[in-house]
Formats: C-alpha cells, structure tokens, sequence
C-alpha cells in the first residue's frame, strides 16, 4: 500500500503536468483508497479489545492524520486549480464508487454463502446415501443373501 501523501504527490504531479482530472482517474482511486486503507487500519487498531504497544496505535494515528492532511491538500489543489465544483465532481465519483464496491463485496458474500449451502447440501445427500447404503448392505448381510 502506497502511502497517502506519496498518492498526493502522484496526483498533483500528474495535474501540475497538464493532465486533465478524468485521465488521472487511476491516480485518484489510488490515493483515495490510500487514504481509506490508512483509516481503516486506525480504526481496527483503535477499537481492538487488547490494545497493542503505544508505539502500534501512534504509526496508524500518524497514519491517519496524514491521510487528512493529503485529502486536505488535494481538496485545496483541485479546488485551486479547477475550481469547488470539479472536487465535489471528484467527490461524487468517489462515493459511486464506493458504493458499487461495497455492493460488489456485498454480492461476493451472497455468492461464497450460497457456495457453502450447495456444499453442506450436497455433503449431507452423500451422507445420508452412504447411511442408507451401509444398513441396506448390513440388511441383505443379516439376511443371509450377501
């Protein structure tokens, strides 16, 4: 993972060259998802039953607070650059985005228990047919036939 303010300094590289918003758009998502891995991290150590060394919960702290700051940045530079509406442009996207990731995740969650279901169904007919299987064969056993 790319950290946040290398991702800004990509992104304003990127712009200060003439590129235009839409064509950086790897660029973005790349920093965004910085920004929110670095969140993230922060908050799963933040709110673990067992806190870790003090040192642990400063580097995700510092982390995040860089993350801030290069959001901070970038909003000022687009802003500076190409005015409030192309950032709430930006921010948009972002929030499309991420809702089609989170539905997307969502999907993958419905498809891998459905997996699982057809597995312990099928898992359970072969049990059942082995059982069935095992007293017929005891049954012809018992019976003098086999």
């Amino acid at each position: 993972m790319i950290d946040p303010l290398s991702a800004l300094a990509i992104v304003k590289t990127g712009i200060t060259a003439g590129k235009q918003l839409h064509s950086m758009s790897k660029e973005i998502a790349g920093f965004f998802d910085s920004v929110d891995d670095a969140k993230k991290a922060h908050m799963a150590k933040k709110n673990r039953l067992f806190a870790s060394a003090n040192e642990e919960a400063m580097a995700t702290w510092t982390q995040m607070q860089n993350a801030r700051q290069a959001e901070e940045e970038l909003r000022e530079f687009i802003t500076n650059r190409f005015g409030f509406s192309s950032y709430q442009e930006l921010l948009k996207l972002r929030r499309e985005i991420a809702r089609e990731r989170r539905e997307a995740e969502r999907q993958a969650q419905v498809e891998r228990q459905e997996r699982q279901e057809v597995v312990i169904t099928i898992m359970l007919f072969l049990v059942i047919l082995i059982g069935i299987t095992s007293g017929f064969v005891f049954f012809l056993k018992s019976k003098g036939i086999l």
